[in-house]
């Protein structure tokens, strides 16, 4: 079947060796080992490469081709691991607010993320929002700080919609906002096309790529590499100054196979 899911390889592939069954210590166990092991990249668009997020394509971009991708991709992929393992997921979407202004209007629903139900209550799982990596599912209750090993979260409802913000060390800053309507296919078909060619997304102009471990973020834009702390503080900062060095960042730290040379790639880059 051209959609079937191969769980085992999925599991080599996050190099992921604990509990395997749908409860609470193995969701944190698989979100932490797939943002550290998998990438978020936007190579694709940026390249002017279309970005198929049917679930065969996916897994061999990813699974089997040692490349990352973006949310449509990522947590597709993470849902499928989640089902074949037994846990109860709702697909969701939600409008980004990370480089939007406070009291701006909301934006286009072009983030996908996945409410998991739990025995404890439902939970909120996304390893696919690169501009800031969750390592771990968040309870969905408001008003509380949550604290995972590489940041501290909060969600709050207003209006009827949840907004997700991370401390960071200027303050609380938005991520995003969202309501618990089911999505189809279909939805993410059409956020995934604007996403990946329109001028109005990063992807289609800026190289981002970002890798989250137990201790630090990693996050390369165009030919800048920095390294961060627990709550975003900047720890270590890098130009990368040639080709070749932006193809050994990318391979090595980011563990990530470039589809064309690193020419192409450079050449669509800036400081």
């Amino acid at each position: 079947m051209p959609d079937q899911f191969d769980l085992d390889k999925y599991l080599v592939r996050i190099g992921y060796h604990g509990p395997v069954a749908p409860t609470r210590e193995t969701l944190h166990g698989l979100q932490a080992a797939h943002v550290d092991a998998i990438a978020f990249e936007g190579i694709d668009p940026l390249l002017g490469r279309p970005v198929n997020i049917d679930l065969a394509a996916v897994q061999a971009k990813i699974v089997d081709g040692r490349r990352g991708g973006y949310c449509f991709e990522q947590n597709a992929l993470f849902k499928a691991a989640l089902e074949a393992i037994g846990f109860a997921v709702i697909p969701l979407s939600a409008r980004v607010r990370w480089r939007v202004e406070a009291g701006a209007p909301l934006t286009p629903r072009t983030h996908m993320m996945l409410k998991v139900d739990l025995p404890e209550g439902p939970h909120l799982a996304d390893v696919g929002f690169g501009s800031c990596l969750l390592d771990a599912p968040l309870e969905m209750v408001p008003d509380i700080e949550q604290s995972t090993a590489m940041g501290t979260f909060r969600l709050t409802l207003s209006d009827g919609l949840h907004w997700l913000a991370v401390k960071q060390p200027a303050g609380w800053r938005t991520m995003y906002v969202f309501d618990l309507v089911p999505q189809v296919h279909a939805d993410y078909v059409l956020g995934n096309w604007y996403t990946s060619t329109s001028p109005h997304t990063p992807f289609t102009s800026v190289l981002i790529l970002e890798r989250l471990t137990r201790n630090a973020r990693y996050r390369l834009v165009n030919r800048r590499l920095v390294i961060e702390g627990r709550h975003g503080e900047v720890t270590s900062e890098q130009i990368i100054e040639t080709p070749e060095m932006l193809r050994s960042v990318i391979d090595e730290l980011f563990g990530v196979t470039l589809p064309v040379p690193a020419d192409e790639v450079w050449a669509r880059t800036e400081t």
